[in-house]
This record gives C-alpha cells, structure tokens and sequence, in this order.
C-alpha cells in the first residue's frame, strides 16, 4: 500500500500539488487522472521520490519514504517497477538485454538465472522468440510489453505506469491495459497508472483518483464515474463526443 498525506509541492514559487491525500492499495489497478497540466505527473513523481515533496508524508506500507535516508530509499526503489511512457528502452539493447537490465544492475545473480528470469517475464507478456531482436526491429505494442517485462523483473512490490498507451492504436491500449490489471492481481502489487484515456478509465478504473488545477476534486470507480456530479470532472470525462453520448443514454 501507498499512502500520500497533504503534499505540497511548488516550482518557482508557484503551488502545483495543493495538500493532496490518497492511499493506494495493492492488488487493484489506481488510477490518476487529470487534464495536462493539473499536476497528476508531478504528483506521480513525487511518489517515487523524483521530486522533493515540500511538505507532507508518503509512505510504502508505513515505512516514511519522504523522511528516510537515501540508503533506505535505495531498497525500497529496487521495489518499485516503472513503466514510462515513451517505453524507454535501450536501443543498442536486445529484448532481452533489455528485460534483464534491472537483474543485471541489482542482483547478484548467476547470468544463467538472470537470463531464465529475463525469458519467464517475456512469456508473462505473450512475447517469445523476440529475444535477440532490437527495439527497432518490433513493433509500438511489443515495446510496451518488453517494457512491462522489464518492469517485472524484480518482482517489485509497487508499480508505477506514465501514459502506458501513450502512441498505441485502440486495440493494443486495450491489450496493454489489461496484461497492466493482470499482472496487478497476480502478484498483488500496488500499481499507480498516470493516465488522461478514458477507455483506460472506463476498462481498468478500480480506483480513480481525479486531480484538477493541483487539487484531489473527486475519489471513485469507474463504475461511479458517470453518476458524479462534479462540473469538473464532467468536462473533463465528456469533452469528446463518443462519451457525451454516452452521458445521453444514462
């Protein structure tokens, strides 16, 4: 579990995340929402220590990451799988370079046993036989799932997704969305997705947490979304035409 106690935090003089709270359980896909802009990526990026809080807490399962010290903020980063939007693989990497990358910087493993765990997380994610291939040679979608599977290699405990379906046509968001939920449910972690698709919402919204203008203005599901009465996160849910028609037909 995350917990996020009244963050604040500020560039240049100017308030971005306005004592913003919320907990985050494992087990469930958590989404953050929000218009470009609204501070949902600084807010991410609070969580897993890449901005310096102002002030408020955050803790991973009642251990207080915004006070501990940067060795104790070492093991519990080596907990945490990213996925970040743009896939950010290594390009002069092989697939499975790539997904054995965090073994081969953290572990001690056997390259035998980092190279086994490195092709279990590519089964994970439906890919096989792409091992020697380089990023340019597979597809957006195949990224995304290399991606994935290196994000799992740790076996981490929390996962955080920027825009995992950022550049993906329909299909293979819906297919990403759903091996993200998966995997969220097969190994119980706390996973984070940073997300403005609604389809995503819509398809995976366990727990949506909306942020508008730095502030936390509405706390839900996917299934109580349409029934809110918030202006602000109705503008922002039925800003495309296919959703306000089906605002119409509720």
């Amino acid at each position: 579990m995350i917990e996020a106690r009244n963050i604040i935090k500020s560039f240049d003089g100017k308030t971005i995340l306005k004592d913003v709270s919320a907990v985050f359980k494992p087990g469930q896909t958590n989404l953050i929402i929000g218009q470009s802009g609204s501070g949902k990526t600084v807010f991410l990026k609070s969580l897993v220590g890449l901005h310096e809080v102002d002030s408020g807490d955050i803790l991973y399962d009642d251990r207080d990451f915004t006070r501990m010290p940067d060795k104790d903020r070492i093991k519990v980063r080596q907990e945490m799988g990213m996925l970040f939007q743009g896939s950010a693989l290594f390009d002069s990497l092989t697939v499975e370079e790539n997904v054995r990358f965090p073994l081969d910087m953290f572990t001690k493993q056997k390259l035998d046993e980092r190279r086994e765990r490195a092709n279990f997380c590519l089964k994970r994610v439906n890919l096989e036989n792409v091992n020697h291939l380089y990023p340019s040679e597979i597809s957006g979608g195949m990224q995304k799932r290399v991606a994935i599977a290196r994000a799992i290699a740790l076996n981490p405990r929390y996962l955080f997704c920027d825009e995992p379906n950022s550049g993906l046509d329909p299909k293979t968001a819906i297919v990403i969305d759903e091996l993200i939920q998966e995997i969220t449910k097969e190994y119980n972690m706390t996973t984070i997705v940073n997300t403005h698709d609604m389809n995503s919402v819509l398809g995976i919204g366990e727990h949506i947490i909306f942020i508008f203008n730095g502030e936390k203005y509405w706390e839900g599901s996917s299934q109580d979304i349409f029934q809110s009465d918030n202006k602000e996160l109705n503008d922002f849910i039925f800003a495309s035409k296919f959703f306000r028609k089906i605002k119409d037909k509720l």
